[in-house]
């Protein structure tokens, strides 16, 4: 930790201890408590950690506010949140600390609902009042409370995609409901319905992990939807990932769907029911979906609809009875931590469009992931089929070879009842032209619109400057992630693959953990990757992992077991991320390490800086090839760099020890295998100097020099970056770091290939997996591999934030408790702002250069501080909009909204 932050931790605690003489009947105006939070949800109904933890923000109309206490209660009636009959009350705590704070009261109970207030003392000798009433309820916490049987449909389910099966079971309600739980989950997608209505607004449930090691499940609240006399509960179950095509093959988990339902009622007169799934329920294959697939689509044949087939007046005598299975376990059912899957935006076509080939094509303007609701009629059989594609090709027809094997198709047969509307129910897909064939062509821009989906996650951050480039990349990056954070962080959405690649979720944690939330999200995802960590220690390329044998291992890609880990606990301030995680980033360098000889990596197959710059017809050398094991020994260096780091937190001190000891041995091993004696790497490229200087793998007197040569090759380029999606996360960040942030805003800003912009300048609205998945001539790369949504080049964001905008945190402070903001002009930018939704609050960096005078704004959230760096600041002519001037270039606040101005250099 340096003088600087030593400084900023001492006037922490001066702000705490001071309390200034306030009255405290203003308290109420000046300091509240707001987004109550547990285990980063909003009032979840269904918990299964028995130790949640609490989190909250501070409102004030005061600046320099830090928070010096908390007073936390819990009970299970909120009438009587002051009785002492409470389930824990923590009384006053003497702490700064409103994130993370860990329940400990009585052992909490399966499918009980607790409350919780909070409220806080302030530096300024304030009291906010208690904060509104929140709640969290407990999901079912032994296998035990499962009274449910697995079902599955009598009839075994092909081995291709066939028919959706649906489920049902009618039940009595004779007096009133005041309490109704659904606890459900299924292998295989489930939509569940009760009396008619689709039960909750998550779709893809239970979402995707490592089936046989964890299965979610999810709780909805039924009170308000049962009514006396006859109900129904349906329930429909699609292939999903559980049995449905992924890259490979399909059926890799089972072959069956199956069924878990149990729906808790609770009656006014003190009665409780539970109806269960079991062999009374009944089963048909004869509904209207006559196939879905993640990949390729749906087939609906609206001729087969069942009417009121989810209520309880429906006749099912001609329906079977299901079949239990007894095989089955309970005791890997988890409550997911992360957000679902929910409709976010509705897109409405910009235009159609008839290609030369004579096609009708409907633009959404937007590559996006989701898909197509419409209307349609005509007479019963006739169809309407529309397939959906990225891109269209250099003629203007419609493109869909890159989709590979994925046919991204849905097929609807009308009934012949007039109007329907549709949209698929177990198929997602990845697109911004549709292609419209059959049904006299009725669908136009007047009866369809485009749905998104992706994960709920908040979002977080803003970004905007004044060219309107950068503005369409910073767009394309956040389009990106939400098209591929659809329940499991993606390569791509689109052909057949999208499966949750390691190496491209490391490279962008970042950058995504500036735009959203991406909390909870990667909660779950890590949960997988450390249940699907092999024995030995490897990690699998893709998580979750489905492929027969182990593949897995690669410098870069299970790296994600050390890197996230640690970037997670740096965004949100979460040491419990670091518990969780510690023995699989353990068994990750343990494996490294046993594979190394005399501390040097060299042995394994490796991706390495996957799609890196290769010219056409590349006769003198060009192509930018790094030593694979050059990078395997980097990011095994920086993975212990990060075991390190973990293990100061969390205070394991003989593992400091042992692994700064390593540490200095593989550095040792880098530079005796991999620079020679004048100091050059024996790769030559920019990824092989990015990376060795970004883990610091070289001695400090030849960082300079190395520095120098990774500008120089920037040159030999032609201003033009050649960096794979290992190499391009760290570039501009070491370029800045050394000193060249010119050559930094050269690479950022150039417009040719390969480069950021030469996408949007070919009218990208999202990230590409090449950096030319469109060539200059308009042909296209290599069909095999060329998404158009592929987030891993969007990590630039990263700096974009950081250095544009200048809003930094500090490593010693995680989650901006303390933070930077120190804006870096450069680029030709004239003005520049963003903002960031902390667990603190929201932070704001805003400038603009006016002449020879430099604006700027910024927002401290309160309980945290900054540290302001004036950009380029002539000494002396720093002052605050409310007239005091500033000493020096640097200045040091708490919270508040403040307003500089200042002369800059020429």
């Amino acid at each position: 930790m340096n003088d600087l932050h030593l400084k900023l931790l001492s006037k922490i605690g001066c702000f705490i201890v001071m309390l200034s003489i306030q009255p405290l009947a203003l308290a109420a105006q000046k300091l509240s408590v707001t987004d109550l939070k547990i285990n980063y949800k909003v009032n979840p109904i269904g918990l299964d950690d028995t130790n949640p933890r609490f989190a909250w923000k501070l409102q004030s109309s005061l600046k320099e506010v830090m928070q010096t206490g908390y007073e936390i209660r819990v009970g299970t009636d909120s009438k009587k949140m002051s009785d002492k009959a409470l389930s824990w009350h923590s009384g006053k705590i003497e702490s700064d600390q409103s994130i993370h704070i860990p329940y400990a009261g009585n052992a909490l109970e399966s499918a009980k609902r607790y409350y919780w207030q909070v409220r806080v003392w302030d530096n300024k000798g304030n009291v906010s009042p208690w904060s509104e009433i929140n709640f969290w309820e407990m999901g079912l916490l032994k296998p035990d409370d499962w009274q449910a049987k697995w079902i599955r449909s009598s009839q075994h389910m092909p081995v291709e995609s066939g028919p959706v099966p649906l489920f049902r079971k009618t039940f009595r309600v004779d007096d009133k409901v005041i309490k109704a739980r659904l606890y459900i989950t299924s292998y295989g997608l489930y939509e569940a319905y009760i009396n008619g209505q689709r039960v909750g607004d998550a779709y893809f449930t239970p979402g995707w992990t490592s089936f046989h090691k964890q299965l979610q499940y999810q709780v909805y609240d039924l009170s308000d939807q049962l009514h006396q006399g006859d109900n129904a509960l349906g329930v429909m179950l699609g292939d999903g990932w559980y049995r449905g095509n992924l890259m490979g093959g399909r059926n890799y988990y089972g072959q069956d769907p199956t069924l878990l339902a149990q729906l808790e009622v609770e009656y006014a007169n003190g009665h409780k029911e539970v109806i269960i799934s079991d062999d009374s329920w009944k089963s048909t294959s004869e509904g209207p979906i006559r196939m879905a697939d993640i990949y390729n689509g749906e087939i609906y044949d609206a001729r087969l609809e069942l009417d009121d087939w989810t209520n309880g007046t429906f006749d099912d005598t001609q329906w079977e009875n299901t079949v239990v299975i007894d095989s089955l376990s309970y005791d890997h059912l988890v409550i997911s931590p992360a957000p679902p899957v929910r409709i976010h935006e509705r897109l409405k076509p910009v235009e159609i469009i008839t290609t030369p080939k004579g096609e009708k094509v409907i633009d959404f303007g937007q590559n996006l992931v989701g898909w197509v609701n419409f209307k349609v009629q005509g007479n019963a059989g006739d169809s309407v089929v529309i397939t959906h594609a990225e891109v269209l090709d250099k003629e203007g027809n419609f493109y869909t070879e890159n989709l590979r094997a994925a046919q991204q198709k849905i097929t609807y047969i009308t009934g012949g009842n007039g109007e329907a509307t549709y949209h698929p129910h177990f198929s997602f897909q990845g697109f911004r032209y549709v292609k419209i064939e059959g049904a006299e062509e009725g669908v136009d821009l007047e009866n369809i619109e485009a749905m998104v989906l992706h994960s709920a996650m908040a979002n977080t951050g803003t970004f905007e400057t004044s060219d309107s480039l950068l503005n369409q990349l910073q767009h394309n990056i956040q389009w990106g992630q939400k098209g591929n954070f659809l329940d499991v962080p993606t390569d791509c959405p689109q052909r057949d693959e999208r499966l949750g690649w390691t190496g491209d979720a490391q490279a962008f944690f970042n950058t995504a953990a500036y735009n959203m939330d991406v909390a909870g999200f990667f909660v779950k995802w890590l949960k997988d990757l450390k249940a699907d960590q092999f024995a030995d220690g490897s990690v699998p390329h893709v998580i979750p992992y489905y492929w027969d044998g182990e593949q897995g291992g690669s410098a870069g890609w299970a790296d994600a077991a050390t890197i996230i880990p640690w970037d997670f606990y740096q965004a949100y301030g979460d040491p419990g991320i670091l518990e969780d995680q510690y023995e699989s980033m353990t068994k990750w360098v343990q494996f490294m390490t046993a594979n190394s000889t005399d501390n040097l990596w060299n042995k394994g197959w490796h991706f390495g800086d996957w799609l890196f710059y290769i010219p056409n017809d590349d006769r003198d050398g060009k192509a930018a090839i790094t030593d694979k094991y050059l990078i395997a020994q980097a990011f095994y260096a920086n993975s212990v760099q990060l075991m390190i780091n973990a293990a100061k937190v969390l205070d394991k001190q003989e593992d400091v020890l042992k692994y700064e000891g390593l540490l200095a041995k593989i550095k040792d091993a880098f530079v005796h295998e991999f620079v020679t004696p004048s100091g050059r790497l024996v790769s030559s490229s920019q990824t092989a100097y990015v990376l060795a200087l970004h883990f610091d793998m070289l001695p400090e007197d030849v960082r300079a020099q190395a520095a120098e040569r990774l500008v120089e090759n920037i040159e030999n380029y032609d201003n033009h970056l050649t960096t794979g999606f290992l190499g391009t996360p760290y570039l501009c960040h070491v370029l800045s770091r050394f000193g060249y942030e010119d050559v930094a805003y050269t690479l950022l800003k150039q417009e040719t290939y390969p480069s950021w912009l030469y996408p949007v300048k070919q009218g990208a609205t999202t990230i590409w997996e090449r950096w030319d998945g469109i060539k200059p001539d308009g042909s296209f790369q290599n069909k095999d591999m060329n998404s158009f949504n592929h987030y891993a080049y969007g990590a630039i964001g990263d700096w974009m934030y950081k250095n544009i905008t200048g809003i930094r945190g500090m490593k010693e402070m995680p989650a901006y408790k303390i933070f930077t903001i120190a804006p870096r002009p450069g680029g030709g930018i004239k003005h520049a702002n963003a903002s960031l939704e902390t667990v603190y609050g929201t932070i704001t960096s805003a400038w603009k250069i006016e002449g020879d005078q430099f604006l700027m704004e910024v927002t401290v959230p309160p309980n945290t501080r900054a540290h302001l760096v004036f950009p380029d600041a002539l000494p002396g002519t720093v002052k605050e909009k409310s007239g005091q001037n500033i000493e020096g270039t640097e200045h040091e606040v708490g919270s508040g909204k403040y307003q500089f101005i200042f002369n800059i250099k020429s």
